[in-house]
Formats: structure tokens, C-alpha cells, sequence
């Protein structure tokens, strides 16, 4: 239904044979060294291995869309294109640093991209884009419900000829990681502006600006996802040149629905990875214990789960194959409903899957000797990020109301 171009399908083959070479047999070597490393949120040795031959092979930032082409050497890729490569790579949770492909970073560095001003872009986007600095989007709030982004109170206010932040933010992905050398922020500049929405300005701020501290590492269902990890943070009279402010005063809202759009869809992609990796290690899994002396897959409760999942797989590819054809034909705007959709169905669906998929491991399913349980977190916690399910249900639910009220007026 959804045919990949042909440069597309040249990459996948080559993806895959990477994958296949350098990422799966380095699961084991990458878990030993992040619990050898100084400290946990250390950048590990096999990484810059990893990313030297993924930038010889011509497999680096493969996220990079055909609208800015010009950045990257193969000349961008359309989001459906991009969807099975993003799926290959989230089969192991690690593995889109390899590619300069992690979150947040690609949304930042689209941010930059498209807001950026030319003395930005060369500070910023130019060491992102090659993955010598990684960066950090800093909205969420702890005193506040940040599914509704006008609620940010962190306060930006303009002295001379800077900008001074105060405030606090959590669950900053990449904060504590060593890497991390760059944070853009959201706050108001405007709190008393009467249209909410241009009561917010983001500005970027260096990781060792005076005054940012990093308070606390958080975890997600027990997990401190490290290296990257997630942290809590305050500002405190932080100053930034005036100039760091991106794309303007007040224009901070649009910054974050232009950005989370694609964010929301590259996290679905990845999910479709790990959900499949995990149906393929039920299916072995199957075939390899017995109960009750019958070999596990003759089950009749197995193999319902297994069709049930090998469904579910399939539908979650396609809603992200249809909501990213859609944004390539008519752009992000136009498919809100559907990337809504999407950011719903998919983080819920693939949590159910792996959970199928654990339970036939077993008590094994739930350790880290698997990538179940750390693709469960994350499939968990995906349902929080760029928005919960209840604000996604709440707005798309709205929307179709109305669509088909006027359709009937």
C-alpha cells in the first residue's frame, strides 16, 4: 500500500545489514559498559565506535526530512521513507545514537533547522548535526500540568541585553548525559498577554550557563534510562544573550506544535521495532519451552496471544505508514488528526504487545536479560510524552465531532 522509494528501500538493505553486523552482536558489550562507565550518564567508548562506521557507511542522519535535504549527504527523506528505518533502529532502544537519530536531538535539530537563525545554526546545528554535542528540550514543569503547554511558568524576563530565566523543569531527557552541552527552553515573556498562545518564547541556553542546576536524575518505571537518562532542574537568574532567543518574543507555542508533530511519529516508528523484536522472541520463545509436556507453542492461549500480537503489529505499522504519508503529501498541519491517532493507539498498543510477549517468557520477561521490559518503559512512558492520551483523545475527539456536525448542518 505504502511502497518505499528506491532510495529508500537501498537504505533499509543497508540498515539492516548494519544492524544485523555492528548493533545486535554489541547488545551484550554496550550493557557491560555502561555498568563499567565513571558514572552512569558517561558517554560509552563502543558509541563513538559505532558512530565512525555509521558515518562511513552513509547511515547518519537518516532523519534529516527532504525539506532540508541540503544537510545531510543523502539528500533527506520523505517521513514515510524514514518510518521502516526508524522501526529497524528502535528494535534495539540504544541503537538511533548510532545514526544521530535519538530524541530529542532530531527534534531540536529540525527546530534549528527550520527557526534557527544563521549564527545559531553554526553554534548549534552544525556539531549536532555531526554528533560531536548532543541537546536537551526543557518544557515540562513539576508544579503544573505541562500536557497543556500554555501552563508554563518558568519566567523568561528581558534585562539589557539578556534574557534572565527562573524556574523549574523535569524530566529534561538528556540532561545529565556528559554530551549534552545545549538546552532549548520554553517559559513566558508574557504571562498577562491576553492570546495564551503568545505568552511563550523559547531560548537556547549552554549547559554551563551559571545558575542551571541539575538537581536530580528521575526514573521512568524504575528505570534511569542512562546514558541519556532524565533529570529535574531549576534556573535560577540564568542569562542568556538576547540573541538566543528562537525564531522571536512570544513565538514559543508555534515553536512547540511545529516541533512535536514529528516528534510524536518518530517515537510511534520506534515503538513498531521493538513491538515486532518482541513478537519474534515470543515466537522462538515458544518453540523452545515446554509445560506440562507440551511444547509451549501448541498452546492454544500461545498462539492466540501470538496472532493477536502479529495483528496489532500490523496495524500499528500501517496507521504510522498512513499518518506519514499523509504529512508528506499535505504536511504536518493538515494530519493532526491522524498523528493524533496515531500517538493514542500506538504507545497503548505496543504496551499491550510486549506485556503478551513478556508473560510468555515468564519471570524472565520481566529482567533485563530481555529487551521487553526496558521497550515496555518505554512504550509506557511514550504515552506521557509530547502529550498524554486524554489531551490527544480530548482534542481529536473534538475535532471529528465537529467535522461531522458541519458536515450535517
Amino acid at each position: 500500500m505504502f511502497p518505499p522509494s528506491d532510495k529508500a528501500r537501498e537504505l533499509q538493505l543497508r540498515l539492516d545489514k548494519f544492524m544485523q553486523a555492528y548493533i545486535y552482536p554489541n547488545e551484550a558489550r554496550y550493557k557491560q559498559q555502561l555498568d563499567q562507565a565513571s558514572h552512569r550518564f558517561a558517554a560509552l567508548p563502543l558509541m563513538d565506535e559505532l558512530k565512525a562506521q555509521a558515518k562511513a557507511e552513509g547511515l547518519w542522519n537518516l532523519f534529516v526530512p527532504l525539506s532540508h535535504g541540503d544537510y545531510c549527504d543523502h539528500g533527506g527523506l520523505s517521513h514515510l521513507d524514514y518510518a521502516p528505518l526508524a522501526e529497524m533502529m528502535g528494535r534495539v532502544i540504544w541503537s538511533p545514537e548510532v545514526f544521530n537519530c535519538n530524541a530529542p536531538d532530531t527534534g531540536n535539530m529540525e527546530v534549528l533547522m527550520n527557526f534557527g537563525t544563521t549564527a545559531q545554526k553554526q553554534q548549534w546545528l552544525v556539531p549536532l548535526l555531526n554528533g560531536d554535542i548532543r541537546s536537551c528540550y526543557a518544557m515540562t514543569e513539576p508544579q503544573v500540568a505541562s500536557s497543556d503547554a500554555t501552563n508554563v511558568q518558568l519566567n523568561i524576563a528581558k534585562e539589557g541585553d539578556h534574557w534572565v530565566l527562573n524556574g523549574r523543569k523535569w524530566f529534561i531527557t538528556g540532561a545529565l548525559y556528559e554530551r549534552s552541552k545545549i538546552f532549548i527552553v520554553m517559559g513566558k515573556t508574557d504571562p498577562d498577554h491576553a492570546n495564551r498562545h503568545l505568552q511563550q518564547t523559547q531560548v537556547l541556553v549552554p549547559k554551563d550557563t551559571p545558575g542551571l542546576e541539575l538537581i536530580r536524575p528521575l526514573t521512568t518505571l524504575g528505570y534511569d534510562d542512562a546514558p541519556i537518562g532524565h533529570a529535574e532542574m531549576s534556573f535560577n537568574e540564568v542569562k542568556v544573550p538576547l540573541d538566543n532567543v528562537i525564531l522571536g518574543e512570544g513565538r514559543g507555542f508555534e515553536i512547540a506544535q511545529s516541533r512535536l508533530g514529528g516528534g510524536r511519529m518518530h517515537h510511534c516508528m520506534r515503538l513498531v521495532g521493538i513491538a515486532q523484536r518482541s513478537l519474534e522472541l515470543a515466537c522462538l520463545r515458544s518453540t523452545q519451552r515446554t509445560t506440562f509436556g507440551t511444547p509451549l507453542h501448541k498452546n492454544q492461549s500461545i498462539r492466540e496471544d501470538i496472532a493477536q500480537c502479529f495483528a496489532e503489529i500490523e496495524m500499528a505499522r500501517l496507521l504510522v505508514q498512513r499518518t506519514a504519508d499523509k504529512m508528506d503529501r499535505e504536511g504536518v498541519q493538515q494530519s493532526v488528526d491522524l498523528i493524533a491517532a496515531t500517538k493514542i493507539s500506538v504507545p497503548l498498543m505496543v504496551q499491550t504487545i510486549i506485556d503478551r510477549c513478556m508473560q510468555i517468557h515468564g519471570a524472565g520477561g520481566l529482567t533485563d536479560d530481555y529487551v521487553m521490559a526496558e521497550g515496555f518503559n518505554y512504550a509506557r512512558w511514550c504515552r506521557q510524552a509530547d502529550g498524554p492520551d486524554q489531551v490527544h483523545r480530548m482534542s481529536l475527539g473534538k475535532r471529528v465531532i465537529n467535522r461531522y456536525q458541519d458536515e450535517s448542518a
